[in-house]
């Protein structure tokens, strides 16, 4: 499996799910939010690293 791909997705959930959190928890969703949009930038970043070690 592709280094990065896991926090990646585990980050697209958890922002989708701070997304749906902001209506009812405003300061909890935003939390969760920026938590999984970190996650989401992070993977990303070790996805492209990992593909230009490849080539």
């Amino acid at each position: 499996m592709r280094e990065g791909l896991i926090p990646a997705l585990l980050g697209t959930a958890v922002t989708a799910t701070g997304a749906m959190l902001r209506t009812r928890y405003p300061m909890v969703g935003t939390a969760v939010l920026g938590f999984g949009a970190a996650h989401v930038v992070l993977g990303a970043i070790d996805l492209v690293e990992h593909r230009r070690s490849m080539s």
